[in-house]
């Protein structure tokens, strides 16, 4: 037996993202449920956040980061082989978002699936296309974390409403001789299950802030250090790092704890809400737009959410 075309390596060759036009700030929230702007700044960072327009789905928002990531790759789509879609807010179950995108994208007969870790998807899916590439069954592959939680979400419930909203984010995963994207370090908290769940079909999110916050405060940070260590880096070569996007003020909890003096630390909350699977390739994205991070550096990515589901790996910035 032999595995043909393995690549020593796996990297990232380019990240895409898409917001929809649609802003609601918190004093637009404010007219419609009991709350202010300083009690949601206070409490979760959020100045406002994007919600998809009447019309626009999860898989209307992936096309647009996914394609904007191939473009930005220099391949074309015909190159693509394999379509990973990290989302737990499908508008339906069947089919998958991951063979509608490729097919709106143009990309030939790809294998295309979905996975569900919630806000630590993207992680998830990056190392599963990281695999593909390594052991030869995939060559490129697009990546793309999508969530339209706002269709999820009851308006009325500032302990949701003000946090979640809607985005989509990419990467183009592909060949390398030396290794661009780190082991990932990955686990669940199944016991915490219930912290964040959305109980039927006919049912709204619902989340237990206090539970995830100890949680994530406590819990997370010997993962992100482990995921520097799997990856022979240590925290203080880190250019960035990029958690999933819940609550800034765990996002500064977390980044306190991990030794990354050097790293600038992805605030995208602040003006992007929590957009669960996208937001660690849409933060990354914007971070790489704005020219915040240059290509061939080190970023820390690490995700959590429902589950409760975890994972993070080191990567080289396209």
């Amino acid at each position: 037996m032999r595995i043909p075309d393995a690549s020593p390596g796996a990297k990232v060759l380019a990240f895409g993202h898409y917001q929809p036009a649609n802003i609601v700030t918190n004093d637009d929230l404010a007219k419609t449920m009991e709350t202010n702007d300083e009690w949601i700044q206070s409490r979760v960072g959020i100045k406002e956040r994007r919600i998809a327009l009447e019309g626009e789905s999860e898989v209307d928002m992936a096309v647009q980061a996914g394609g904007k990531a191939i473009a930005a790759s220099g391949l074309a789509a015909t190159e693509i082989d394999l379509v990973i879609v990290a989302t737990c807010t499908p508008e339906s179950t069947i089919p998958n978002v991951a063979g509608r995108v490729a097919h709106r994208l143009g990309i030939g007969a790809p294998g295309a699936f979905d996975v569900n870790a919630a806000c630590a998807g993207f992680c998830y899916a990056l190392a599963t296309a990281s695999a593909a590439v390594r052991g030869g069954s995939a060559r490129n592959v697009l990546v793309v974390g999508t969530e339209k939680l706002s269709q999820w979400l009851d308006w009325t419930d500032r302990a949701t409403a003000v946090i979640f909203a809607d985005g989509a984010g990419a990467a183009v995963v592909g060949p390398a001789e030396t290794p661009g994207i780190g082991p990932v370090v990955w686990g669940s908290a199944g016991d915490k299950s219930d912290a964040i769940s959305i109980k039927d079909r006919n049912s709204f999110l619902t989340q237990e802030g206090q539970t995830v916050f100890r949680w994530a405060t406590t819990a997370l940070h010997p993962v992100a250090r482990e995921a520097c260590e799997r990856a022979g880096v240590d925290p203080s070569e880190l250019a960035a790092f990029v958690p999933h996007q819940a609550n800034l003020r765990i996002i500064q909890a977390i980044a306190r704890k991990i030794g990354a003096d050097n790293a600038i630390v992805a605030d995208d909350i602040v003006l992007a809400g929590n957009t669960s699977a996208a937001s660690i390739p849409l933060a990354l994205s914007r971070m790489i737009e704005r020219g915040e991070v240059q290509s061939g550096e080190l970023a820390l990515l690490l995700g959590f959410g429902a589950g409760l589901t975890y994972a993070g790996q080191v990567i080289e910035i396209p």
